[in-house]
Protein backbone atom coordinates (compact mmCIF):
# COMPACT_ATOMS: atom_id res chain seq x y z
CA UNK A 1 0.00 0.00 0.00
CA UNK A 2 1.28 3.46 -0.85
CA UNK A 3 2.10 5.79 1.98
CA UNK A 4 2.96 9.40 2.71
CA UNK A 5 5.78 11.29 4.35
CA UNK A 6 4.97 14.72 5.78
CA UNK A 7 7.95 17.05 6.25
CA UNK A 8 7.44 19.74 8.88
CA UNK A 9 9.76 22.69 9.50
CA UNK A 10 9.32 24.59 12.77
CA UNK A 11 10.88 27.38 14.82
CA UNK A 12 12.71 24.77 16.88
CA UNK A 13 13.54 21.84 14.63
CA UNK A 14 12.26 19.52 11.91
CA UNK A 15 9.85 16.60 12.13
CA UNK A 16 9.12 13.73 9.72
CA UNK A 17 5.66 12.13 9.95
CA UNK A 18 4.84 8.91 8.06
CA UNK A 19 1.72 6.83 7.48
CA UNK A 20 0.41 4.18 5.13
CA UNK A 21 -2.19 4.91 2.49
CA UNK A 22 -5.04 4.99 5.00
CA UNK A 23 -3.40 8.02 6.65
CA UNK A 24 -5.01 7.37 10.03
CA UNK A 25 -2.01 6.20 12.09
CA UNK A 26 1.17 8.27 12.13
CA UNK A 27 4.76 7.71 13.17
CA UNK A 28 6.45 10.90 14.34
CA UNK A 29 10.24 11.28 14.14
CA UNK A 30 12.20 14.26 15.42
CA UNK A 31 13.03 16.84 16.31
CA UNK A 32 15.97 16.97 13.92
CA UNK A 33 18.21 20.04 14.37
CA UNK A 34 16.48 20.74 17.70
CA UNK A 35 16.53 24.41 18.61
CA UNK A 36 17.21 25.61 15.05
CA UNK A 37 14.73 27.39 12.80
CA UNK A 38 13.94 25.08 9.90
CA UNK A 39 12.38 27.38 7.34
CA UNK A 40 11.70 24.70 4.76
CA UNK A 41 12.07 20.98 4.07
CA UNK A 42 11.37 19.42 0.73
CA UNK A 43 11.99 16.09 -1.01
CA UNK A 44 13.16 15.40 -4.54
CA UNK A 45 10.31 14.33 -6.85
CA UNK A 46 12.67 12.06 -8.78
CA UNK A 47 14.48 10.55 -5.76
CA UNK A 48 11.98 10.27 -2.88
CA UNK A 49 14.51 9.49 -0.15
CA UNK A 50 16.57 12.62 -0.92
CA UNK A 51 15.43 15.48 1.30
CA UNK A 52 16.75 19.00 1.76
CA UNK A 53 16.34 21.29 4.77
CA UNK A 54 17.04 24.98 5.30
CA UNK A 55 18.54 25.31 8.79
CA UNK A 56 18.94 28.83 10.16
CA UNK A 57 20.11 30.50 13.35
CA UNK A 58 20.74 34.09 14.36
CA UNK A 59 23.88 32.91 16.11
CA UNK A 60 25.31 30.38 13.65
CA UNK A 61 23.93 31.51 10.30
CA UNK A 62 22.54 29.44 7.45
CA UNK A 63 23.15 25.77 6.62
CA UNK A 64 21.63 23.45 4.02
CA UNK A 65 21.18 19.87 5.23
CA UNK A 66 20.60 16.82 3.03
CA UNK A 67 19.27 13.36 3.77
CA UNK A 68 19.54 10.44 1.37
CA UNK A 69 17.56 8.00 3.52
CA UNK A 70 14.21 9.72 3.94
CA UNK A 71 15.23 11.77 6.94
CA UNK A 72 16.76 9.04 9.13
CA UNK A 73 20.17 10.73 8.92
CA UNK A 74 21.31 14.16 7.76
CA UNK A 75 24.57 15.76 6.67
CA UNK A 76 25.42 19.40 5.93
CA UNK A 77 26.13 20.31 2.31
CA UNK A 78 27.05 23.65 0.72
CA UNK A 79 26.24 26.81 2.60
CA UNK A 80 27.97 29.41 0.40
CA UNK A 81 25.39 31.81 -1.00
CA UNK A 82 27.48 34.62 -2.46
CA UNK A 83 25.58 37.33 -4.31
CA UNK A 84 27.09 37.65 -7.77
CA UNK A 85 27.77 40.71 -9.84
CA UNK A 86 24.89 42.93 -8.76
CA UNK A 87 26.24 45.88 -6.79
CA UNK A 88 24.07 48.67 -5.55
CA UNK A 89 21.04 48.87 -3.30
CA UNK A 90 17.34 48.22 -2.98
CA UNK A 91 14.63 50.34 -1.44
CA UNK A 92 13.58 50.19 2.21
CA UNK A 93 10.21 50.94 3.84
CA UNK A 94 11.03 54.61 4.30
CA UNK A 95 12.26 55.12 0.74
CA UNK A 96 15.95 55.03 1.64
CA UNK A 97 18.35 52.71 -0.15
CA UNK A 98 20.05 49.75 1.54
CA UNK A 99 22.67 47.30 0.22
CA UNK A 100 21.62 43.81 -0.81
CA UNK A 101 22.29 41.39 2.05
CA UNK A 102 21.93 37.63 2.48
CA UNK A 103 19.87 36.67 5.54
CA UNK A 104 18.50 33.15 5.08
CA UNK A 105 17.11 30.53 2.69
CA UNK A 106 13.31 30.68 2.74
CA UNK A 107 12.41 28.03 0.17
CA UNK A 108 14.01 24.98 -1.46
CA UNK A 109 12.66 23.60 -4.73
CA UNK A 110 14.20 20.40 -6.14
CA UNK A 111 13.98 19.91 -9.89
CA UNK A 112 11.02 17.76 -11.01
CA UNK A 113 13.38 15.56 -13.05
CA UNK A 114 16.96 15.76 -11.73
CA UNK A 115 17.72 14.87 -8.07
CA UNK A 116 21.00 16.82 -8.19
CA UNK A 117 19.39 20.10 -9.30
CA UNK A 118 17.75 22.24 -6.65
CA UNK A 119 16.74 25.90 -6.42
CA UNK A 120 16.91 28.09 -3.32
CA UNK A 121 14.99 31.31 -2.73
CA UNK A 122 16.65 33.63 -0.24
CA UNK A 123 16.35 36.93 1.58
CA UNK A 124 17.21 39.49 0.17
CA UNK A 125 15.26 38.48 -2.96
CA UNK A 126 17.73 36.25 -4.81
CA UNK A 127 17.46 32.90 -6.58
CA UNK A 128 20.25 30.30 -6.40
CA UNK A 129 20.70 26.95 -8.14
CA UNK A 130 22.78 23.89 -7.31
CA UNK A 131 23.48 21.17 -9.87
CA UNK A 132 25.50 18.91 -7.55
CA UNK A 133 22.96 17.98 -4.91
CA UNK A 134 23.40 21.11 -2.83
CA UNK A 135 27.20 21.03 -2.46
CA UNK A 136 27.69 24.33 -4.30
CA UNK A 137 25.36 27.17 -5.26
CA UNK A 138 25.36 29.87 -7.88
CA UNK A 139 23.06 32.84 -8.08
CA UNK A 140 20.84 33.29 -11.12
CA UNK A 141 21.60 36.97 -10.92
CA UNK A 142 19.53 37.99 -13.92
CA UNK A 143 16.62 38.29 -11.50
CA UNK A 144 18.18 40.98 -9.31
CA UNK A 145 19.59 42.61 -12.45
CA UNK A 146 16.08 43.40 -13.61
CA UNK A 147 15.76 47.15 -14.10
CA UNK A 148 13.16 47.35 -11.34
CA UNK A 149 15.48 45.76 -8.75
CA UNK A 150 16.53 49.00 -7.00
CA UNK A 151 12.84 49.74 -6.30
CA UNK A 152 12.10 46.42 -4.57
CA UNK A 153 11.39 46.67 -0.86
CA UNK A 154 10.70 44.15 1.90
CA UNK A 155 7.39 43.01 3.23
CA UNK A 156 6.82 42.72 6.97
CA UNK A 157 8.70 39.41 7.09
CA UNK A 158 11.64 40.58 5.02
CA UNK A 159 12.32 40.76 1.29
CA UNK A 160 12.06 37.01 0.81
CA UNK A 161 11.95 34.98 -2.36
CA UNK A 162 9.50 32.43 -0.98
CA UNK A 163 7.94 30.66 -3.96
CA UNK A 164 9.66 28.78 -6.80
CA UNK A 165 7.70 26.84 -9.41
CA UNK A 166 9.40 24.94 -12.24
CA UNK A 167 7.16 24.10 -15.18
CA UNK A 168 7.13 20.26 -15.28
CA UNK A 169 6.72 20.35 -19.07
CA UNK A 170 9.44 22.97 -19.69
CA UNK A 171 12.41 23.15 -17.30
CA UNK A 172 13.40 26.54 -18.76
CA UNK A 173 10.19 28.14 -17.49
CA UNK A 174 10.51 29.19 -13.84
CA UNK A 175 8.14 31.27 -11.73
CA UNK A 176 9.13 33.03 -8.50
CA UNK A 177 7.37 35.31 -6.03
CA UNK A 178 8.99 37.93 -3.82
CA UNK A 179 7.57 39.82 -0.87
CA UNK A 180 7.06 42.68 -1.58
CA UNK A 181 8.18 42.96 -5.20
CA UNK A 182 5.70 40.61 -6.91
CA UNK A 183 5.83 37.64 -9.25
CA UNK A 184 8.40 37.10 -12.02
CA UNK A 185 8.88 34.55 -14.81
CA UNK A 186 11.87 33.30 -16.74
CA UNK A 187 11.49 31.47 -20.05
CA UNK A 188 15.21 30.77 -20.54
CA UNK A 189 16.22 28.79 -17.47
CA UNK A 190 16.74 31.77 -15.19
CA UNK A 191 18.96 33.92 -17.37
CA UNK A 192 16.45 36.73 -17.89
CA UNK A 193 13.25 37.63 -16.07
CA UNK A 194 10.18 39.77 -16.44
CA UNK A 195 7.49 40.84 -13.96
CA UNK A 196 4.14 39.08 -14.29
CA UNK A 197 1.89 41.30 -12.17
CA UNK A 198 -0.54 42.78 -14.67
CA UNK A 199 -3.99 42.89 -13.08
CA UNK A 200 -2.70 43.02 -9.51
CA UNK A 201 -3.77 46.03 -7.50
CA UNK A 202 -2.34 46.95 -4.10
CA UNK A 203 -3.35 49.78 -1.83
CA UNK A 204 -0.63 51.51 0.15
CA UNK A 205 1.95 51.73 -2.63
CA UNK A 206 2.52 54.88 -4.71
CA UNK A 207 0.99 53.33 -7.84
CA UNK A 208 -1.65 50.69 -6.96
CA UNK A 209 -1.34 49.19 -10.47
CA UNK A 210 2.47 49.25 -10.61
CA UNK A 211 4.47 46.67 -12.55
CA UNK A 212 6.34 45.73 -9.35
CA UNK A 213 5.87 46.40 -5.65
CA UNK A 214 3.01 43.99 -4.89
CA UNK A 215 3.15 41.78 -1.81
CA UNK A 216 2.54 38.30 -3.21
CA UNK A 217 2.23 35.69 -0.46
CA UNK A 218 2.18 32.49 -2.52
CA UNK A 219 1.55 31.11 -6.02
CA UNK A 220 0.54 27.56 -6.98
CA UNK A 221 -0.04 25.47 -10.08
CA UNK A 222 -1.26 22.01 -11.03
CA UNK A 223 1.38 20.02 -12.92
CA UNK A 224 -1.11 19.10 -15.67
CA UNK A 225 -1.87 22.79 -16.39
CA UNK A 226 1.32 24.80 -15.74
CA UNK A 227 -0.10 27.80 -17.58
CA UNK A 228 -2.84 28.22 -14.97
CA UNK A 229 -1.61 29.88 -11.78
CA UNK A 230 -3.34 30.68 -8.51
CA UNK A 231 -2.11 33.38 -6.14
CA UNK A 232 -2.75 34.39 -2.55
CA UNK A 233 -1.82 38.05 -2.40
CA UNK A 234 -1.54 40.29 0.66
CA UNK A 235 -5.16 41.02 -0.13
CA UNK A 236 -7.03 39.15 -2.91
CA UNK A 237 -6.99 35.61 -4.27
CA UNK A 238 -6.02 35.77 -7.94
CA UNK A 239 -5.93 33.51 -10.99
CA UNK A 240 -3.99 33.63 -14.27
CA UNK A 241 -4.85 31.55 -17.33
CA UNK A 242 -1.86 32.70 -19.39
CA UNK A 243 1.21 31.80 -17.29
CA UNK A 244 1.07 35.03 -15.32
CA UNK A 245 0.75 37.48 -18.20
CA UNK A 246 -2.55 38.72 -16.72
CA UNK A 247 -4.40 38.10 -13.46
CA UNK A 248 -8.00 38.40 -12.31
CA UNK A 249 -9.48 38.21 -8.84
CA UNK A 250 -11.32 35.03 -7.74
CA UNK A 251 -11.84 35.84 -4.03
CA UNK A 252 -15.60 35.49 -4.51
CA UNK A 253 -17.47 34.71 -1.27
CA UNK A 254 -14.46 34.22 1.00
CA UNK A 255 -14.94 35.78 4.46
CA UNK A 256 -11.56 37.49 4.05
CA UNK A 257 -9.32 37.64 1.00
CA UNK A 258 -6.21 38.03 3.16
CA UNK A 259 -4.15 34.92 3.83
CA UNK A 260 -0.85 33.20 3.17
CA UNK A 261 -1.01 29.65 1.69
CA UNK A 262 -2.73 28.42 -1.45
CA UNK A 263 -2.61 24.96 -3.03
CA UNK A 264 -4.27 22.85 -5.73
CA UNK A 265 -5.84 19.38 -5.48
CA UNK A 266 -3.55 16.68 -6.89
CA UNK A 267 -6.11 15.28 -9.38
CA UNK A 268 -8.54 18.15 -9.89
CA UNK A 269 -6.73 21.15 -11.35
CA UNK A 270 -9.74 23.40 -10.73
CA UNK A 271 -9.97 22.56 -7.01
CA UNK A 272 -8.10 25.12 -4.90
CA UNK A 273 -7.54 25.54 -1.15
CA UNK A 274 -6.86 28.66 0.93
CA UNK A 275 -6.90 29.54 4.64
CA UNK A 276 -8.40 33.01 5.17
CA UNK A 277 -6.90 35.19 7.93
CA UNK A 278 -8.80 38.15 9.39
CA UNK A 279 -6.44 40.93 8.29
CA UNK A 280 -2.85 42.04 7.85
CA UNK A 281 -2.86 43.36 11.41
CA UNK A 282 -4.83 40.49 12.97
CA UNK A 283 -3.15 37.27 11.90
CA UNK A 284 -5.80 34.81 13.06
CA UNK A 285 -8.90 33.19 11.52
CA UNK A 286 -12.05 35.29 11.15
CA UNK A 287 -14.30 34.95 14.23
CA UNK A 288 -11.69 32.68 15.83
CA UNK A 289 -12.87 29.77 13.64
CA UNK A 290 -10.19 27.78 11.83
CA UNK A 291 -11.56 27.06 8.36
CA UNK A 292 -9.99 25.87 5.16
CA UNK A 293 -11.89 27.08 2.11
CA UNK A 294 -12.18 25.01 -1.06
CA UNK A 295 -13.24 26.07 -4.52
CA UNK A 296 -14.09 23.34 -7.00
CA UNK A 297 -14.51 25.86 -9.82
CA UNK A 298 -11.09 27.49 -9.85
CA UNK A 299 -12.23 30.38 -7.68
CA UNK A 300 -15.18 32.74 -7.06
CA UNK A 301 -17.32 30.08 -5.32
CA UNK A 302 -15.83 28.84 -2.03
CA UNK A 303 -17.05 26.42 0.65
CA UNK A 304 -15.90 26.33 4.26
CA UNK A 305 -14.31 23.05 5.40
CA UNK A 306 -14.74 22.84 9.16
CA UNK A 307 -15.30 19.25 10.25
CA UNK A 308 -12.61 18.36 12.80
CA UNK A 309 -11.20 21.90 12.99
CA UNK A 310 -11.65 24.18 16.05
CA UNK A 311 -14.62 26.49 15.56
CA UNK A 312 -14.23 28.71 18.58
CA UNK A 313 -11.45 30.58 20.38
CA UNK A 314 -8.79 29.68 17.76
CA UNK A 315 -6.20 32.37 17.13
CA UNK A 316 -3.43 30.62 15.21
CA UNK A 317 -2.01 31.53 11.81
CA UNK A 318 -1.10 29.34 8.82
CA UNK A 319 2.02 30.56 7.04
CA UNK A 320 2.70 30.65 3.31
CA UNK A 321 4.67 27.38 3.05
CA UNK A 322 2.57 25.49 5.60
CA UNK A 323 0.05 23.76 3.30
CA UNK A 324 0.56 20.82 0.94
CA UNK A 325 -1.29 17.98 -0.82
CA UNK A 326 -0.40 14.35 -1.51
CA UNK A 327 -1.11 12.47 -4.75
CA UNK A 328 -3.07 9.54 -3.34
CA UNK A 329 -6.71 8.95 -4.25
CA UNK A 330 -8.59 10.46 -2.54
CA UNK A 331 -6.23 13.41 -2.32
CA UNK A 332 -4.83 14.24 1.12
CA UNK A 333 -4.51 17.86 2.28
CA UNK A 334 -2.24 18.99 5.14
CA UNK A 335 -1.46 22.21 6.95
CA UNK A 336 0.41 23.37 10.04
CA UNK A 337 -0.25 26.28 12.38
CA UNK A 338 1.73 28.73 14.46
CA UNK A 339 0.17 26.98 17.47
CA UNK A 340 2.12 23.82 16.65
CA UNK A 341 -0.69 21.67 15.24
CA UNK A 342 -0.46 19.75 11.97
CA UNK A 343 -3.88 18.84 10.53
CA UNK A 344 -4.55 16.25 7.83
CA UNK A 345 -7.53 15.37 5.68
CA UNK A 346 -7.49 12.05 3.81
CA UNK A 347 -10.62 12.95 1.81
CA UNK A 348 -9.73 16.17 0.03
CA UNK A 349 -10.74 18.40 2.93
CA UNK A 350 -14.13 17.00 3.95
CA UNK A 351 -12.87 15.85 7.38
CA UNK A 352 -9.81 16.89 9.37
CA UNK A 353 -7.85 15.50 12.29
CA UNK A 354 -4.61 16.58 13.96
CA UNK A 355 -1.61 14.39 13.17
CA UNK A 356 0.32 15.97 16.01
CA UNK A 357 -0.17 18.80 18.48
CA UNK A 358 2.14 21.01 20.53
CA UNK A 359 5.03 21.30 18.12
CA UNK A 360 6.92 24.58 17.95
CA UNK A 361 5.30 27.09 15.56
CA UNK A 362 5.09 25.47 12.12
CA UNK A 363 6.90 27.29 9.30
CA UNK A 364 6.47 24.79 6.47
CA UNK A 365 4.65 21.59 5.52
CA UNK A 366 5.54 19.45 2.49
CA UNK A 367 4.28 16.00 1.54
CA UNK A 368 5.75 13.09 -0.40
CA UNK A 369 3.74 10.15 -1.70
CA UNK A 370 5.69 6.93 -1.11
CA UNK A 371 5.51 3.68 -3.11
Amino acid sequence: MSGVRVLVGTRKGAFVLTADGKRDQWDICGPYFAGWEIYHLKGSPSEPDRLFASQSSGWFGQQIQRSDDGGATWAPVGNEFAYEGVPGTHQWYDGTQHPWQFARVWHLEPSPADPDTIYAGVEDAALFRSTDGGKSWRELDGLRRHQSGPSWQPGAGGMCLHTILVDPADADRIFVAISAAGAFRSDDGGTTWRPINRGLRSQGIPDPDAEVGHCVHRIAMHRSRPGVLFMQKHWDVMRSDDAGDTWHEVSGNLPSDFGFPIDVHAHEPNTVYVVPIKSDSEHFPPEGKLRVYRSRSGGHEWEALTRGLPQRDCYVNVLRDAMAVDSLDPCGVYFGTTGGQVYASADAGDRWAPIVRDLPPVLSVEVQTLP
